[in-house]
């Protein structure tokens, strides 16, 4: 240490106009010297790290192996960078670590060996490798197709793993393509039209319909969602698209089946005076339960296009939320028309299958807390972990979320809906224990016909579908839904689903 003593005003020299942390070691691995940068670093006041052990720099996990790569690398006596590729870590004074990319450099000054370690704290860029994989994993394992393409050569760079497996090209084919080789219908001058107005920032976003080809030849419809963005200096464009295959089936069918249907409520109200009157409530409930998201729609959607600026992203987020959640409200009561027509006409093909009854419930309950009014609260059932069913996975979940929802929705807010779970040899039970409005006990023995809803319920938004839908699924199954109401003090549903089914 004494003959370093003598070099070190030229050490400081040299050392200190470095924002690198230098640290120098002799070969029994004591602190000799080190400049600003390396006190800074590791936290310690000028020349105080001066005589200190090498291992008080290191992790005290690492102090068994750092010996033997010290010793070895002592012997060997060449220049080496460590780090890249690695998780090396340095310890603070105060007992933090931080991450760390070591140079290491031997030299003999004065027939003594010595080892100056040049450091780089790495922190800020661990922290921007983690998020930039964070991004990556979310990009790659979106279960929406991303492509992105360069803004000039249209080629494209980067396809997700979703794409990848739906269009069938792996990512190096795609990377010798453009989106005219997966869309037979456009041409280079069609594409150079088309985002013409984000090339020239005259719009933020395109959204359109066309159709994609796969690699085998075959086509499916896609919704595109289209945007100009940068990859550094370089222009690209994110094109997100969405498979709406079964959407465009589901609305032929959806058609089809309201015509069909309709025709046959035509013929039919001519014979029975009672059909009539089904028609009238049924459109009244359409209207009143379509009318008012419909509304909220049309509303945020018009509101969407006042907010135009960039820190008016918190507007156009909550009305592009109420957008979704009303649109998912009217696809909710599509699909409890859809059940009632397959009920009717007795299509439906129930699948058994043998699960975990903690599974559907954590489904439900993890759905259902998006709903929760304020102070409310689901309290979870105990000692299910070891309960399976044979049983439709699919109807029991529906049944559950209609009855959960329900307790929701008539409960005011502080309150708890429970679930609880029994069973003996013959069923197990689910009840569902709110502390709500109740049922008028005039009103109880209609509950379970479809379109009734109960006086003291009108003013909620409801079709009065979801109660019939749900006991007819499970008596065709073999198990029933009952209840037990009074006005004011709550509700208790109770799912049965047999055990020999």
């Amino acid at each position: 240490m004494k003959v370093f003593e003598k070099n070190s005003n030229i050490f400081k020299l040299l050392s200190e106009a470095v924002s690198e942390g230098i640290i120098v070691v002799n070969a029994k691995q004591i602190i000799v010297a080190a400049n600003g940068s390396a006190n800074k670093m590791f936290g310690y006041q000028d020349e105080e790290m001066v005589g200190l052990p090498l291992h008080s720099l290191i992790p005290k996990q690492h102090h068994t192996s750092h010996t033997g790569h010290f010793e070895s690398f002592l012997v060997g006596s060449q220049k080496r960078q460590m780090g890249r590729g690695r998780n090396l870590s340095g310890a603070k004074k105060n007992g933090g670590q931080f991450p760390v990319e070591v140079g290491l450099n031997p030299f003999q000054l004065y027939g003594n060996r010595y080892i100056m370690a040049l450091m780089t704290d790495i922190t800020e860029r661990k922290k921007a490798e983690e998020e930039v994989s964070h991004w990556f994993q979310i990009f790659n394992e979106s279960l929406n197709e991303i492509y992105v393409f360069d803004a000039t050569t249209f080629k494209f760079i980067n396809v997700n793993h979703g794409a990848q497996l739906n269009i069938g090209y792996n990512l190096e084919e795609l990377r010798e393509m453009t989106p005219m080789d997966i869309k037979p219908d456009f041409k280079e001058t069609t594409l150079r039209k088309l985002v013409a107005p984000l090339a020239q920032g005259k719009k933020p976003k395109l959204d359109f319909e066309t159709m994609h080809q796969r690699k085998n030849g075959s086509f499916y419809p896609v919704e595109v969602h289209l945007q100009l963005s940068n990859i550094g200096n370089r222009k690209v464009f994110v094109a997100i698209i969405l498979d709406i295959t079964e959407r465009k089936a589901y609305t032929e069918n959806l058609e089809k089946t309201v015509a069909e249907r309709t025709e046959q409520l035509e013929e039919a109200l001519a014979a029975e005076k009672e059909l009539g009157e089904l028609k009238t409530k049924f459109l009244s409930l359409v209207s009143h339960e379509f009318k008012t998201p419909l509304s909220s729609i049309l509303t945020s959607t018009t509101l969407l296009s006042k907010y135009t600026r960039t820190e008016q992203q918190e507007n156009r987020d909550k009305h592009l939320n109420t957008i979704k959640n009303k649109v998912k409200y009217l696809d909710n009561i599509l699909n409890d028309f859809l059940s009632v027509e397959r009920l009717e006409s007795g299509k439906i093909n129930y699948k058994h299958t043998t699960f975990p009854l903690s599974k559907v419930i954590n489904e439900v309950v993890y759905d259902s807390n998006m709903l929760l009014k304020e102070g409310q609260q689901i309290s979870y059932p105990q000692d299910i972990d070891e309960i399976t069913l044979y049983f439709d996975e699919k109807i029991l979940e529906l049944a559950l979320s209609n009855l959960v929802h329900n307790a929701i929705k008539y409960s005011p807010e502080n309150t708890k809906i429970d679930i609880q779970v029994s069973k003996n040899k013959e069923c197990l039970t689910l009840s569902i224990i709110d502390e709500g409005i109740g049922i008028p006990a005039e009103e109880q023995k209609f509950i379970f016909e479809r379109y009734y809803r109960a006086g003291n319920a009108l003013l909620s938004q409801g079709t009065g579908i979801g109660l019939n839908i749900a006991k007819r699924h499970l008596e065709n199954l073999g198990g029933d839904i009952t209840f037990t109401s009074k006005e004011n003090m709550g509700t208790e549903f109770r799912i049965k689903v047999p055990l020999n089914s």
